[in-house]
């Protein structure tokens, strides 16, 4: 008995030693929960030490129409069958962070609302930036079918205003993710009463995530915030350090897109995934075993030759074209359509032999490491014309003593470079004056691949059911478009990887 009591009073001092050393670790230099810092012992937000400020900053808010990922392990790739014979998704076991991603793909009503703003802003002396931004409609046009009224009023008739958006290029989409970072980013300013509503914003004078924060765009000025430097003018423009603006929406990673897509949140036990998914779903067939609604289709997609939506009185997944968004069952994560209605465009470079090579944390092919263009005197230079930062490549003497890259273009790394190439000889002599993938990748000649093939994920209206395997990958040229390939956006998730912890 007395045992058991002195074992109990030592778990229990043990509990108030842990608790208490919680307690410190959180309160340090990790939190903006003390009042002085730990390092030095100075008071924050005191404009007579200095004035060194730091905000109160809880936790990465959730932007409009985004979902929160988890992240974590999983085996990336094939779940069933190569049917293709294609060999380009072995599974292999990678780790993705925590990260945002949209709940549905992005819609015509979306797409419309971008040419909008471009419109507005832009038409009058840079038309072609609006011109450049319009979604292919041609894409709808076959050879022996009567397409024409889908190519006429898929994007613009309101009945279609929430279906998803096609016909939109890999370039577009990135455009287009641009766009949409700065209008969320704005619109919490004007929330926090620290910009006015600006209408009549043209040209270059527009507002800009970066132009901003590098203080080349003024606005509207309602209510800035306090500026505690007693050197100071009194008040001041957000920085980052404030944690108010968001991160880039951008197009998910390959690696992004299927750990979403699958959704093991739902499917795992004390870290063991109980059963590794074909489709976003449990189970390998393409129906519900929900008893309310046992037989319908969990997504859109093409049946059988000539079967794009079932029988009228018994219509399976009831579209022959896209559904509109967020139709069908969502997965684990809420995410819907993740595995038919229309493929999505992904952040990366197209390549075969992929699975072999990319990093396990956070894989991705694609890099071409930027830098902001600066004038002699080392200063930002002035933004450009349609109020971007302007942004080069760096250069081969900025990375010489680098030991984690050594150039810009890091897109054939380990697959295409000429130290890939079985001709040593050659390569050294064309090295000087050859682009990395002339040797192993001659676009039209040797192969279909090039630095511009991106990969596109997920199965589409058009597709059988093969393709709604989250495992699966196909490419296109970065600037074609299709009838079967949309997007949705992501985010980068700053700080932990749990929400609100």
């Amino acid at each position: 008995m007395k045992i058991n009591k002195l074992f109990q009073l030592s778990a229990l001092v043990g509990a108030i030693f842990l608790f208490g050393a919680c307690k410190k670790i959180g309160s340090g230099s990790g939190s903006n929960s003390g009042s002085s810092s730990s390092s030095t012992g100075w008071e924050y937000n005191n404009p007579k030490n200095g004035g060194f400020e730091v905000r109160k900053f809880a936790d990465q808010q959730t932007g409009p129409g985004l979902v929160f990922i988890e992240g974590g392990s999983f085996t990336m790739g094939n779940t069933q069958d190569d049917v293709s014979f294609e060999w380009n998704n072995s599974p292999r076991r990678v780790s993705v962070a925590s990260f945002y991603m949209d709940e549905t793909e992005v819609r015509n009503l979306d797409y419309l609302e971008y040419l909008y703003w471009l419109s507005r802003v832009y038409a009058t002396d840079y038309p072609g930036v609006y011109r450049k931004a319009l979604p292919d409609t041609l894409v709808w046009r076959d050879k022996l079918s009567y397409n024409e009224p889908l190519l006429e009023y898929y994007f613009r008739h309101p009945a279609y205003r929430n279906y998803p958006v096609v016909g939109v290029s890999w370039v577009q989409a990135n455009d287009y993710c641009q766009w949409r970072t700065d209008r969320v980013n704005e619109m919490m300013l004007i929330k926090r009463g620290i910009l006015s509503m600006d209408p009549a914003q043209k040209n270059e004078n527009n507002f800009n995530t970066e132009a901003y924060l590098a203080g080349q765009y003024e606005g509207l000025v309602d209510k800035p915030l306090p500026d505690l430097n007693p050197n100071g003018t009194g008040t001041r423009k957000v920085k980052m350090e404030d944690g108010i603006m968001l991160p880039k929406y951008r197009l998910p990673t390959e690696a992004e897109w299927e750990y979403a897509a699958l959704g093991l949140i739902g499917n795992t036990l004390s870290e063991r995934v109980v059963e590794r998914k074909n489709y976003p779903w449990n189970g390998n067939s393409v129906r519900t075993n929900e008893k309310s609604y046992y037989g319908s289709f969990m997504d859109n997609f093409k049946r059988g030759k000539g079967d794009y939506m079932g029988v009228a009185g018994n219509l399976n997944d009831g579209a022959e074209i896209p559904a509109p968004c967020g139709s069908y069952f969502p997965n684990d994560y809420g995410l819907y359509n993740m595995a038919g209605n229309v493929s999505e465009w992904v952040l990366d470079v197209y390549r075969p032999l992929s699975s072999y090579e990319a990093s396990d944390l956070r894989p991705f092919r694609g890099n071409v490491f930027k830098t902001p263009v600066r004038d002699a005197e080392g200063f930002l230079a002035e933004k450009d014309s349609l109020g971007h930062i302007k942004y080069r490549d760096i250069t081969t003497s900025e990375a010489m003593n680098r030991k984690n890259y050594r150039q810009a273009d890091n897109i054939n790394y380990l697959d295409g470079d000429f130290a890939s190439n079985v001709d040593n000889n050659r390569w050294k002599e064309e090295a000087k004056d050859s682009s990395a993938t002339d040797l192993m990748y001659q676009y039209g000649m040797s192969s279909l691949i090039s630095d511009h093939a991106r990969v596109y994920k997920g199965g589409s209206w058009k597709d059988p059911a093969f393709y709604m395997s989250p495992g699966t990958r196909r490419y296109l040229d970065e600037s074609d478009a299709s009838d079967a390939i949309g997007f949705r956006c992501a985010m980068t998730r700053v700080g932990g990887s749990i929400a609100g912890k």
